[in-house]
């Protein structure tokens, strides 16, 4: 059990480069990755889903009636102002209809298990992190499908029953059955929560893999528009959390949970949605796996950047 230990604590620690060269490899050698197909990723993802679920604990749920001010605002902010910089970018890029959906979809979605890692390591408040994507991924089910619909409802067909069923199938499910056997299970959970973090990122960059090297093609021709688009979106979802962060004036351990959580998107999800919401749009499921590997690595140099402002901040 320590070797596995050692190996997660390693995944964890070097995930944002892990997941990097498994998206490299993917997009420049198609073919050692097409061997994993698309059909899986909806299975990765409950893996992921799952393992989530084993982390939780009542008290998660608790900081919704201690703290319910700090949770609302963290739910709104979450989706309103990625879903609408989404839109925004896209319709000022002038992307496609599909990769307009794919953009979209990733601002519907909740913030993923990755922001709760980042906060940690940025020192954040991290209670509150996980409260909100607890929160934020419990209603996803409601609003991601009805804001895509708004959003895009004049641009392409929205399968809204369709995304609801999948998100409960995905992500509610599983996340439950890991709660329940965390509860009753406890003692044998505690042990392997350890070594989550690797099963985690296998799946991830076998997500990764998967869309990457059967869209490689389409991902190259694509130009820069779609990585400068994805890479703004997450660079902006951080900075306008920081500044509602600051406008009002939350700690600094908050306004760092804020900005990391609204930031960071389940873009797994989203990969895993877009098929799904959007059959006919193959190219909708790229800018879920372009967010998915550059969220990471904007995520490690974030922490970096917060850790620094912390000292900064305990020398005055």
């Amino acid at each position: 059990m320590k070797v596995l230990e050692k190996i997660s604590d390693f995944f964890g620690k070097y995930m944002a480069v892990i997941v990097l060269v498994v998206a490299a490899l993917a997009l420049f050698v198609p073919s050692s990755c097409l061997w994993i197909q698309t059909s899986w990723v909806n299975y990765l993802l409950m893996i992921v889903m799952f393992g989530m679920g084993l982390t939780l604990k009542l008290e998660d749920f608790k900081l919704v009636f201690t703290r319910p001010k700090d949770i609302l605002f963290g739910c709104v902010a979450q989706f309103t102002v990625m879903p609408l910089l989404a839109f925004a970018l896209g319709k000022i890029f002038h992307l496609d209809p599909a990769l307009l959906a794919g953009v979209v979809l990733v601002g519907t979605c909740p913030g993923g298990t990755s922001s709760n890692v980042i906060t940690y390591l940025s020192k954040g408040d991290v209670a509150l992190s996980v409260g909100m994507t607890s929160v934020n991924t419990l209603l996803a089910p409601i609003l991601t499908p009805a804001i895509t619909y708004l959003l895009l409802r004049t641009t392409v067909t929205v399968n809204a029953l369709s995304m609801f069923l999948s998100i409960i199938k995905v992500v509610i499910i599983p996340i439950a059955l890991g709660f329940i056997i965390n509860k009753f299970f406890g003692k044998v959970t505690q042990k392997l929560v350890k070594v989550l973090p690797s099963v985690s990122v296998i799946a991830i960059c076998l997500i990764v893999a998967a869309v990457v090297s059967h869209n490689s093609e389409k991902i190259l021709t694509t130009g820069a528009i779609v990585f400068v688009v994805v890479i703004l979106h997450n660079l902006l979802g951080y900075a306008c959390g920081f500044g509602l962060g600051k406008l009002l004036r939350m700690s600094v351990p908050k306004t760092k949970a804020i900005s990391v959580e609204i930031g960071m998107q389940n873009s797994g999800l989203a990969t895993s949605l877009a098929g799904t919401a959007f059959p006919d749009l193959a190219m909708a499921t790229v800018p879920g796996a372009i967010f998915s590997v550059w969220h990471n690595i904007s995520g490690a140099i974030l922490a970096n950047i917060y850790n620094r402002w912390t000292e900064k901040e305990e020398k005055k």
